[in-house]
């Protein structure tokens, strides 16, 4: 009997504005100046001579270009407020742009916690088809990021092998990382083009996508944007993030932080869009801040995160351009209290920003440096429940429920009636929060939430077998990556 699937996305009207129109101006008028008068350096001569042509101001001694404000802005008007990323399922599609907030696995953890040992270890291909295939099963994950780096390959082919892992093991829309070349981007678009059937098939359902990230302050490698616009020439959303460090790559003070970040998101977005007009993309700023004592990032994740993430969705609202925001992220080093308190407040700020259409990243701990399994579905429980809260309250006169309390009166009670059958199920269920009694946890071994999300991400790994791709498909996309393998072979020894 076949399974309906489904993808639960977080929905809601709240919203918090921390910056009042005016303070929302200045910001933007800020991020205009930084872009004309300071530039961004983008280290492809390409990419510089055609945003010359376009009216940009350009160095090509010190790679830089400096955008008119009035290219800015009439860049960014090119950019779509709304799309598909589509899936091989084509019932698990996103609508982007909707008003659906959708979660994403994280993003390429350097080290992963084994499931039998516990202890942190080097990433493999199969551990990220283990995680898709756990992602494939959780209905609160909609988007493949691949969350571990895989390190049984060459470090130049990451990009195909990490592609084939996902298309190979979900049916949900996958996010290309680690296509650092135009090289790179050409043999995963062509994985896509197998898998989807064809280049027309792709670009009607982009069943892929990628994105780039900036280098703070004000820097884009040339071989990463030259690998955008591959993707977008293909007919694939293509996103920036942004991940300055306050006080070290961007400015201590947090509107300062916001309009470094802001300029380096709409200097990949201008030139993505002056090169590919109309390309789908979105913006995506992920706060950092310096640990004073340390100097590394602040694991401790305080207000300034929340304050930062609210402001930069009052931009992207502004740009009406989608918005990839950080709904996760923890400084401990397993799924403990601090994890707990900081995944909750993290994601508060996510529903309460109004404006969160891809919402990374599940997966992960210590500033997201580590994969760990059981997080995935102990952020899928988080996540269901704010959701949950987010759906409005009705007042119709079925939920006034005004007959009812007639009927049962004072002294009464609520349980036989068919108003309570119709609608308990409607409340919100845990899975994995504690709900027995104190004498059923004894019992039971005084279980935690951590323990309860072992044993179901253990059932699904053993009993959950995602849809395989044809056999001819596998046998190309193999094809693809020993071809693409021995291109990058040449080309680092050429």
């Amino acid at each position: 009997m076949s399974v309906e699937r489904r993808i639960r996305p977080m929905r809601g009207r709240f919203q918090i504005d921390v910056l009042s129109e005016g303070e929302l101006e200045q910001v933007h008028r800020a991020t205009l100046a930084v872009l004309e008068r300071v530039g961004v350096q983008i280290t492809s001569e390409r990419i510089l001579r055609e945003l010359a042509a376009a009216g940009a101001g350009v160095d090509l001694e010190t790679s830089r270009a400096r955008f008119p404000s009035t290219m800015v802005e009439e860049a960014i008007a090119l950019a779509p407020s709304s799309y598909v990323l589509a899936a091989r399922d084509p019932a698990l599609d996103l609508a982007i742009g909707a008003g659906n907030g959708y979660l994403s696995l994280d993003g390429c953890a350097a080290e992963i916690v084994d499931l039998d040992t516990g202890r942190r270890r080097p990433p493999t291909k199969d551990d990220l088809v283990q995680a898709t295939r756990l992602a494939d099963a959780v209905d609160e994950v909609a988007n493949l990021w691949p969350c571990v780096a895989v390190t049984d390959v060459p470090p130049h082919v990451q990009a195909v092998h990490q592609t084939h892992a996902q298309l190979a093991s979900s049916t949900k829309h996958v996010t290309a990382m680690s296509t650092f070349s135009s090289r790179d981007a050409r043999a995963v678009v062509e994985m896509a083009r197998v898998v989807a059937g064809g280049d027309e098939a792709l670009r009607a359902r982009p069943i892929l996508s990628s994105f780039q990230c900036s280098i703070s302050p004000l820097s884009y490698e040339g071989d990463v944007m030259e690998a955008a616009v591959e993707f977008a020439n293909a007919g694939l959303p293509c996103g920036f993030v942004a991940m300055a460090i306050g006080t070290a790559t961007a400015p201590t003070t947090l509107a300062g932080h916001l309009v470094s970040v802001n300029a380096e998101l709409l200097a990949g977005i201008v030139t993505l869009e002056t090169l590919v007009p109309g390309a789908a993309t979105y913006y995506g700023p992920y706060q950092a801040f310096m640990d004073l004592q340390s100097g590394g990032i602040n694991l401790a994740w305080g207000p300034e995160e929340v304050l930062f993430k609210l402001a930069a969705a009052q931009l992207a609202r502004r740009y009406e351009v989608p918005m990839n925001i950080l709904g996760f992220g923890t400084g401990a080093k397993s799924q403990d209290w601090q994890a707990g308190a900081q995944h909750a407040i993290a994601l508060m700020g996510v529903a309460v920003a109004g404006e969160a259409d891809m919402i990374a990243a599940t997966g992960t701990v210590y500033g997201s440096r580590v994969f760990a399994f059981e997080n995935v579905v102990l952020d899928a429980e988080l996540f269901d429940l704010v959701c949950h809260m987010l759906e409005s309250v009705s007042v119709s006169d079925e939920d006034l429920a005004l007959e009812v309390i007639e009927a049962v009166g004072p002294g009464g009670h609520f349980l036989s009636q068919a108003h309570t059958r119709a609608h308990m199920r409607e409340l919100w269920m845990p899975r994995f929060f504690g709900r027995d009694t104190w004498e059923d946890w004894e019992a039971a071994g005084r279980p935690d939430p951590r323990d309860r999300a072992r044993e179901r991400l253990r059932q699904i790994l053993t009993e959950h077998e995602p849809e395989p791709l044809d056999a001819d498909v596998e046998r190309e996309l193999l094809h693809i990556i020993d071809v693409h393998e021995r291109e990058s072979e040449g080309a680092k020894h050429g």
